[in-house]
């Protein structure tokens, strides 16, 4: 059905049907004791199932625990619902029925429609999945981290790089550098009139605002809500340390401080690294970064937190005073 047809009446009480589950065709009327008076055909009997087996609390058979269930589930999900649709019933899976145990069956994982909130579940179960899942769990956030990197990258390195200086000019540019207008009137002579075409045998462009040399510290907090920003983090992370022009340092911290820096070549060793939860000391985080720092006018620092702070407030509002008048530029 395309949205400029009407909706016809058989058709609005389907919907309101698969909205209000079975009970509205079984006098959950509007008061006057009739349900809905039409029976589901076809795939809306088993999209149907799949819907009573999340959100019916009344059922008497559903998901539970059972990981043949949970997998049969999975995949119906999918036969019937967008990819959109499928994160959404995933999480309200993991709330309403407790099925994180769903997530230690590695024939479970591999049947899940990965997204960043999948890996920051896995980040929080990492200590308790059994061995046996653990090489599936990571297949799982490679996969994740790699789709989210291919599409970070580009945007980034060039943000990094430098942005366009329009005051100069190089005749070796790069297609996002094209000056158009300058290359067209530069190559008129070449018109091609039975073609309708110029052939641009000279380039213009504008040139770059080169970055000098920066040393960048990210200071992450890794406390259990921050999980979703740890994904981000790592893979911006990564990027930057692929790049020559700038030095970076990653530190992750909860009431405790880690060093990953040698491990920002691959996010998801970053990833695996981290441990979610716990309380929150970012005075001392900041204070172990202050230390990383030698070149404060050339130092970019990067603190990624809610900032609900767990240690001596006072202290951090001191430090962070010191390092903007040392010269440092802080971003939090």
């Amino acid at each position: 059905m395309t949205t400029s047809q009407p909706i016809t009446n058989d058709e609005r009480l389907r919907r309101w049907r698969m909205v209000l589950g079975k009970a509205a065709s079984c006098g959950g009327g509007s008061g006057a004791g009739e349900g809905l008076p039409l029976e589901l055909e076809g795939h809306d009997v088993q999209m149907d199932q799949v819907l009573e087996a999340l959100y019916d609390s009344d059922r008497s058979a559903g998901l539970g625990n059972s990981c043949p269930n949970v997998n049969r589930w999975l995949g119906d999900i999918r036969t019937y619902f967008p990819k959109s649709v499928v994160q959404v019933m995933q999480k309200d899976a993991l709330d309403r029925l407790n099925l994180h145990q769903m997530l230690l069956e590695p024939e479970t994982l591999e049947n899940v429609e990965a997204d960043v909130h999948l890996v920051g579940t896995l980040l929080s179960l990492k200590n308790v999945i059994p061995n046996k899942t653990k090489e599936t769990a990571r297949q799982v956030v490679r996969k994740v981290v790699d789709d989210l990197e291919r599409k970070l990258r580009n945007p980034m390195t060039e943000a990094v790089r430098g942005s366009l200086c329009r005051a100069t000019r190089t005749t070796r540019p790069r297609a996002g550098e094209i000056d158009w207008h300058r290359t067209i009137r530069k190559n008129l002579s070449t018109y091609q009139p039975e073609r309708g075409t110029i052939i641009a045998e000279k380039l213009v462009g504008y040139g770059r605002k080169r970055s000098s040399l920066r040393d960048i510290v990210l200071c992450i907090d890794q406390s259990g809500s921050m999980a979703t920003s740890i994904v981000y983090s790592s893979i911006f992370g990564a990027v930057l340390a692929s790049l020559r022009a700038v030095s970076t340092k990653l530190v992750v911290f909860d009431t405790e401080v880690v060093d990953l820096t040698e491990h920002l070549h691959d996010p998801v060793d970053v990833l695996f690294g981290t441990q979610l939860g716990g309380g929150t000391d970012i005075n001392r985080a900041v204070g172990y970064c202050q230390n990383l720092i030698t070149r404060p006018s050339q130092t970019i620092f990067v603190l990624i937190s809610d900032l609900i702070e767990g240690g001596v407030e006072q202290q951090l509002l001191r430090r962070s005073a010191e390092l903007l008048g040392s010269g440092v530029q802080m971003i939090c």
